[in-house]
């Protein structure tokens, strides 16, 4: 589904985004906030979090029942996520109610009033969120990277936060957070349907609020300083593995050639990994890579569940494909299979209205333009193999590798 993108810097210094599909009879509408989990002060990790499920609590005009059964009666829905370095604030519905959904949308983005009563009942909430996610290991093997790639910088905790962590926040936290973050200049509306921009501007501008001032991260630095390693035990009969590699940034140009790499190594049946540990020496259920780019750093990861007789072997194989892409390299079958399937993964994302939106959104939040999806893909078929084996070979090495690792006491 093609889209005709425009953007246009309000008066109140805010950059809407408009993806314009003439098609298409629903609408997705984002708040891109260029604020996360790294953005949350010493000893009070996951409060960009906690204000994300406080923004759904009530505003000046509405409680928290009104905006459930104002939004369902519209046949929408709303919701939200807190990433490593932003919050995204999402509303899905009828083009035909473009008007009334970025009213409720905006609302609770920007006039929420933190009840004290709510923020006392989000603090069970979340505390149960935590848990859930600490006893489910190939959940929690997720955190248990992150700060093996990161900590001690706020990079390394968990998003949602620590019990002891969202103990400690209180109302003014989270208010303070908000009138920091919400209003910062750098963030981003996306708005994707049929609308022309001129439609979409004309709803939005009477909505926003003034900006503030721009707030600044905390930039991360890597160490280099070897290896690292996080290891817990606990009862169960599986051990959950992770190798994490940090690296360069989103706006790096070989930024395509990671991605390739991870799906020569782990994005599908026919990958490197998929195929040698599970297939050939049926050493695992589950083995994937993945990469994640932030604007100061990222990281290639690798996870996988397996039965603790096989762990020795299994990170030996691991290690032995990464060292053989270090050498030589992937072949150019390999290559050519890797761009057919990231360009049909890609289109298909775009399918919706709501990629559309997360496309225009973070395009221009993170890279400062759209760019357009051909584009992109021009610029990953042009990816030689020799740039792959370059960057494995720099990036992919012993000195920079973090291990996680959950196993049986």
């Amino acid at each position: 589904m093609l889209a005709s993108y425009h953007v246009h810097r309000s008066s109140q210094g805010f950059r809407i985004a408009t993806a314009t599909l003439p098609e298409s009879e629903c609408l997705a509408l984002s708040i891109h906030i260029p604020a996360g989990g790294r953005d949350d002060p010493p000893g009070k990790a996951g409060l960009a979090h906690f204000v994300e499920h406080m923004i759904f609590k009530g505003t000046g005009k509405r409680d928290a029942r009104r905006i459930s059964f104002e939004t369902e009666d519209l046949g929408a829905s709303l919701n939200a996520f807190t990433s490593e370095d932003q919050t995204v604030y999402e509303a899905r519905g009828d083009a035909a109610s473009l008007v009334p959904i970025a009213d409720i949308l905006a609302d609770i983005v920007w006039h929420s009033t933190f009840p004290e009563d709510e923020v006392r009942l989000e603090h069970g909430v979340i505390a149960e969120e935590i848990v859930m996610y600490h006893e489910n290991p190939s959940d929690h093997i997720g955190d248990l990277m992150s700060a093996s790639l990161w900590s001690p910088h706020p990079l390394g905790d968990p998003i949602s936060g620590t019990l002891e962590s969202i103990d400690r926040i209180r109302r003014d936290d989270l208010v303070g957070f908000s009138q920091a973050h919400h209003r910062d200049p750098g963030l981003v509306i996306a708005v994707a349907g049929p609308h022309r921009a001129d439609e979409v501007i004309a709803v939005l501008e009477p909505l926003l609020p003034g900006s503030g001032n721009s707030v600044s991260g905390h930039p991360y630095s890597d160490p280099l300083d070897g290896p690292r390693q996080r290891r817990e035990p606990r009862e169960t009969a599986q051990v959950q593995l992770a190798l994490g590699f940090r690296c360069f940034g989103r706006r790096d140009p070989r930024r395509h050639a990671l991605r390739l790499l991870s799906t020569i190594l782990g994005e599908g049946a026919s990958s490197r990994l998929f195929q040698s540990l599970r297939e050939e020496r049926g050493l695992c259920y589950h083995i994937a890579s993945d990469v994640v780019l932030l604007d100061d750093t990222g990281a290639l990861e690798i996870h996988a569940g397996l039965d603790p007789g096989s762990r020795d072997e299994a990170l030996e194989s691991i290690r032995r494909e990464l060292r053989q892409l270090s050498d030589t390299g992937p072949s150019e079958e390999e290559l050519r299979r890797a761009k057919r399937l990231h360009a049909s993964q890609m289109k298909a994302a775009l399918e919706t209205t709501a990629a559309h939106a997360s496309w225009a959104g973070e395009s221009l939040l993170h890279h400062d333009e759209i760019r357009e999806p051909a584009e992109v893909l021009t610029e990953i078929e042009a990816v030689q193999a020799g740039e792959l084996r370059e960057v494995a070979a720099e990036f992919l090495v012993e000195s920079r590798e973090a291990l996680a690792e959950i196993h049986p006491a």
